[in-house]
């Protein structure tokens, strides 16, 4: 016996033609079990014409939702189908469950194909993944619950997670493959899927398909995001003018310097000064790259643009060259240990341009404009339905970005990550002798490993 598991959620305008195909299908020993999500729509009234138990979930995730629909069914087998998708002729479910008779077949999916109203998307999706050639998968862990089938026996030694929120099969698949099992895509099993594999391109669906791989990827010690950024020839530049400062019982510069040495990801050190004392502490300090640069270039008026842009000038031009450019100034001490790692690692994963540490600011901004005060946000609500904060910018703290901005005189290029910091202390900075009486103190209650 086969117990059909028919997942549902407002498919008013698919589910008959869904049921009425299966009832069609030359193999007749089964049992549909209808899970809804609380449709708002006719789709349980529509499903109750037919000879098919209901049940409703609440607080609905993928894996959640066909766990207590086995749960509730009684087949040998068990049979998994989107409410949406509509068995294509009557040998579907026979071509859909043949294989698993065979004692190392775990699991079997079907094919997708689009409608002809699907859209361009969603066709080329299904048509490029779902092919014609059946596939004996050994290595492969992709496997799709829209149309696919499994014995009793196989779920209860391995159920659906059903805590993640999206691709309860591939995580399943997963498991299946890593004990030796095989997954068969069966082409002769094939459904009509009218939105695709991707739910349309949804993006927040996108995000969670994705976060949820990498996931899985960092389980089996892929880390890829680790990998493509320990490929990166990466450069910290720390800009320092005027007289060495101490705070605590050390030179300020110090806490900086060892912060860029503790990243994982950092292949050299650059200080660029205007003190040539400053440069023999550094190297004092480890650091060879000392850079001596013009007086012109620490005067009030120059922008710290223009004092990046002469460093980088003047590693490339000694042969030098950087992928990317990490900028730190010595007046943040309380720097956390792995922000620099993190946001480089931000700004490889999403494709950015800088990166940036900042806070969220939920208090009311207020800006002049022609002398007159106007509100800059949305004024006085409550935090909790700020949805979007001002982010108050500590570039001090550290910025990430490509050497051909700064090349140009540009710090920051045009697709900008926050990076979002919650502990104050953080962003505490020292840059006079107020400031380096009050928080003094707190330098001997952190924990510094030079």
């Amino acid at each position: 016996m086969v117990s059909i598991i028919i997942r549902t959620k407002n498919e008013e305008r698919w589910i008959e033609s869904c049921l009425k195909s299966i009832y069609e299908q030359n193999y007749k020993d089964f049992e549909i079990i209808l899970i809804d999500n609380q449709s708002t729509d006719k789709t349980v009234e529509r499903a109750n014409f037919f000879d098919v138990k209901v049940h409703t979930i609440e607080d609905y995730l993928p894996g959640k939702a066909l766990n207590f629909g086995i749960e509730k069914s009684s087949g040998d087998i068990i049979v998994c189908l989107s409410g949406h998708c509509i068995p294509k002729n009557n040998k579907w479910l026979n071509n859909l469950i043949k294989d698993l008779d065979k004692p190392d077949i775990a699991g079997v999916y079907g094919r997708q194909e689009p409608m002809s109203f699907s859209k361009d998307n969603d066709k080329r999706d299904l048509m490029i993944v779902f092919g014609l050639d059946k596939k004996i998968q050994k290595k492969d862990p992709f496997f799709h619950n829209a149309n696919s089938a499994f014995k009793r026996s196989t779920w209860e030694k391995f159920p659906f997670d059903d805590q993640i929120t999206n691709i309860e099969d591939r995580v399943w698949g997963e498991k299946i493959i890593s004990q030796g099992l095989k997954i068969i895509y069966e082409p002769e099993a094939s459904v009509y899927h009218y939105h695709g594999i991707h739910q349309d391109g949804n993006p927040d669906r996108l995000r969670n398909v994705v976060r949820i791989i990498e996931e899985l990827e960092l389980k089996k010690g892929n880390d890829i995001l680790i990998k493509t950024a320990d490929k990166k020839d990466i450069t910290a530049i720390i800009p320092i003018a005027g007289e060495l400062q101490f705070f605590g019982d050390r030179p300020l510069i110090d806490y900086t310097i060892l912060r860029a040495k503790q990243s994982n990801l950092i292949n050299r050190v650059v200080v660029t000064t205007d003190n040539p004392k400053i440069i023999e502490h550094v190297q004092d300090c480890g650091i060879k790259l000392a850079h001596l640069r013009k007086a012109n270039l620490s005067v009030d008026f120059v922008s710290l643009e223009a004092v990046f842009q002469d460093t980088v000038m003047n590693l490339e031009h000694s042969g030098s060259y950087s992928d990317l450019i990490i900028g730190l100034q010595v007046t943040y001490p309380f720097r956390p240990k792995n922000l620099i790692d993190n946001m480089i690692n931000k700004l490889i994963q999403d494709g950015l341009d800088s990166v940036i540490p900042a806070y969220a600011e939920y208090r009311a901004a207020w800006v002049s404009k022609e002398n007159n005060i106007q509100i800059y946000d949305k004024g006085f609500m409550p935090r909790k339905f700020k949805k979007d904060p001002l982010q108050i910018s500590l570039l001090g703290l550290g910025f990430v970005g490509y050497p051909e901005n700064i090349r140009k005189g540009k710090l920051i290029g045009k697709k900008v990550g926050i990076y979002e910091l919650t502990k104050p202390m953080n962003w505490i900075e020292i840059r006079d002798k107020e400031s380096l009486k009050l928080f003094e103190p707190l330098i001997a209650k952190q924990e510094f490993n030079f």
